[in-house]
């Protein structure tokens, strides 16, 4: 198993107890009930957004963490890169038209609506998006974000589309846990 593929796994069994120092960095976001509403919406694939924004800041915050940049705002930007109250999905009203060039905009708007952000973290969440919209990230941080958006969107494409790589991928999800249970 590659790193980014094993952080990406770890990402979906980590928690408050097994993870303190991520969640002491973002916890405040992951407990609004703004964030946990995200759970309801699809983001791609079967994984539901709440899923997809936390292995992107994971993701991010581990790999920054690496590289020594600002690990602490990559982490809380990626974290509600697409905060959004829709499932995009569903047709209807034609306001979710267009979505993946409009909704870095309603997130960071949803975001800023909970905390105050940054210059880089406004950064982060407005253009995570890139290279579909069309100006670049300003900062590594962002760029970073934005890649580790696309490593994630691949992965949960797979997870549905081949059989084969969804029971591996839950095989070392389960292992994954099982590591952290022994830890305890």
């Amino acid at each position: 198993m590659g790193k980014r593929y094993e952080t990406y796994v770890k990402s979906y069994v980590i928690n408050e107890t097994n993870e303190p120092e991520y969640f002491s960095v973002v916890g405040d976001i992951y407990a609004t009930p703004e964030f946990q509403s995200t759970e309801k919406n699809i983001q791609h694939a079967d994984i539901t957004c709440r899923q997809h924004m936390l292995s992107v800041s994971y993701m991010s915050y581990t790999a920054s963490k690496r590289k020594h940049l600002q690990a602490r705002s990559a982490a809380r930007a990626a974290l509600m890169h697409d905060l959004v109250y829709y499932d995009w999905h569903k047709k209807g009203d034609g306001s979710h038209r267009l979505h993946g060039y409009r909704h870095p905009g309603f997130a960071l708007k949803n975001a800023k609506a909970l905390f105050p952000l940054s210059a880089l973290e406004e950064n982060i969440i407005l253009r995570h998006m890139w290279p579909l919209t069309p100006v670049p990230p300003k900062y590594r941080e962002s760029f970073l974000v934005s890649m580790a958006d696309k490593y994630c969107a691949m992965h949960e494409i797979l997870i549905k589309k081949f059989p084969s790589y969804q029971k591996k991928f839950r095989r070392d999800v389960a292992r994954a846990g099982a590591i952290y249970e022994c830890r305890d």
